[in-house]
């Protein structure tokens, strides 16, 4: 029997595949040896270790992740642009599961400053400048956009909406309209609390 044939590109492939269908922790060194039929050792050629490992699956995970996002929203603004940003996270989140947990963790320095993290950053800016948000704004921004959107695609994935009505289905849509609503609004916010609190 032919011996597969090993590369870097190759090892975090199949361990992205690992954690798609067995979940992210499941991803280890000796488990992509097995699925391979080497020996563990014959990896280190490949990945330094696990961490490594573990990095090139989310850097892989930020490159597919961007090239979708960037299709979604490519010639859009805005609620489009919102809306396309989103919608791609969802279907990522449906289509590659443990892709998708294996960005919901600290990465390393390395998965960082990939040029996969910079891309993410760019598709990112492209919708808040739709909403003329910059600045230290964008980051804020992000942020709470990123918590929305990670938060309710993680409850829903667990089956935490499951259990009542109406369906997470029609709650999505809700999400994005709120968003919108504060993107849209977002140069107002100090306007807005010191009304408050006079």
């Amino acid at each position: 029997m032919d011996r597969p044939q090993l590369s870097r590109a190759a090892v975090i492939a199949r361990g992205a595949e690992i954690a798609d269908t067995s979940g992210f922790d499941s991803v280890t060194l000796a488990a992509i040896a097995r699925s391979f039929g080497v020996q563990t050792p014959s990896l280190y050629a490949h990945v330094r270790d696990l961490a490594a490992l573990r990095d090139g699956i989310t850097v892989l995970a930020l490159d597919e992740l961007a090239e979708r996002i960037g299709e979604a929203i490519a010639g859009r603004s805005a609620y489009d642009a919102l809306a396309g940003f989103g919608n791609a996270h969802r279907s990522y989140v449906q289509d590659h599961p443990g892709r998708w947990e294996s960005l919901q963790r600290r990465a390393g320095a390395d998965a960082v400053a990939a040029p996969a993290a910079r891309r993410i950053v760019r598709v990112n800016d492209a919708v808040l400048l739709g909403y003329g948000i910059t600045g230290d704004d964008r980051t804020h921004a992000i942020r709470i956009v990123g918590s929305a959107l990670n938060g309710f695609l993680q409850l829903e994935r667990i089956g935490s909406f499951a259990h009542s009505t109406p369906a997470a289905e029609q709650s999505w849509p809700e999400l994005l309209d709120s968003l919108h609503f504060l993107l849209t609004h977002w140069h107002g916010r100090e306007s807005l609390r010191t009304k408050e609190k006079s």
